[in-house]
């Protein structure tokens, strides 16, 4: 009887024991889970180095970097044999030269007309070359970078040209001097933009700065024409939209108290 009890104890305590393995929580590996995360992360870590080593610094500066950003290669062939948009330059070009309407007026309207054309045609083609070239090497992207923020210069002060020429048009003393000051920004934001010093991040305010300056300062010469009269005639009806606006406020107030006057109130 004894022996029957100690062999049926046993049974008990192999089943209990093969719940007990059944429940447990499998394990990870003989050194546990910890070291498999920190192997997760060194890969992470050593793809994002591998990542930015094939980025150029300038992107990096720029805060550019995605997973999805163009790599640095060499070579010219690879980087204009990816552009698809050869094609429609060269139906850009097509069209450019086929005959149209003659234009018949004066020599110097079209060279006004010229230069507007010519400042979009350089700020155009700066650009398509920038994003065309920029990840051939970081000498090749920081000088067609200065070439694309010269672009926007030249857009600007062409664009400057016929708008100051027919607004002024009876009016040549006030035309020269807002071409000129359009130009000397022009120039300035230009030479800004060929300067090593300010093709850091550190003048990046700076740049902005300039070219926000370049771009606003086409309101002084349309204010040129709000002479002192004009100005008192906005004003009088400035004025009188603010006369009509406290009246309004003046009957609404009568209305709301009822419309009636008590013994105080009489004058």
């Amino acid at each position: 009887m004894e022996l029957m009890e100690e062999e049926e104890e046993e049974e008990e305590e192999e089943e209990e024991e093969e719940e007990d393995n059944d429940n447990a929580v499998p394990d990870e590996g003989f050194m546990g889970i910890a070291p498999l995360l920190q192997a997760h992360h060194a890969m992470e870590k050593m793809e994002e180095f591998v990542h930015k080593s094939r980025v150029g610094n300038e992107d990096r500066e720029k805060g550019l970097i995605s997973g999805r950003k163009r790599r640095s290669q060499s070579s010219w062939r690879e980087m204009y044999m990816q552009q698809s948009c050869l094609f429609f330059l060269c139906l850009g070009v097509f069209y450019m030269f086929r005959p149209n309407i003659s234009f018949v007026a004066p020599i110097q309207e079209k060279v006004v007309i010229g230069m507007f054309f010519l400042g979009a045609i350089l700020c155009l083609s700066f650009s398509w070359l920038f994003h065309t070239v920029y990840c051939h090497s970081e000498g090749v992207s920081r000088v067609f970078s200065k070439l694309d923020y010269s672009g926007i210069a030249f857009l600007i002060m062409g664009s400057f040209v016929p708008w100051l020429y027919y607004s002024f048009y009876c009016s040549p003393q006030p035309c020269f001097i807002y071409l000129m000051v359009i130009c000397v920004l022009g120039i300035t934001c230009i030479t800004v933009s060929q300067w090593d010093r300010f093709a850091t991040p550190q003048y990046r305010g700076v740049r902005a700065g300039l070219f926000v300056a370049l771009g606003l300062s086409g309101v002084v010469p349309t204010l040129h024409y709000f002479h002192s009269h004009q100005l008192f005639h906005i004003l009088v009806v400035a004025g009188a939209f603010v006369h009509f606006h406290g009246v309004s406020n003046l009957q609404e107030f009568r209305y709301m108290s009822g419309g009636g006057c008590t013994e105080d109130q009489t004058l």
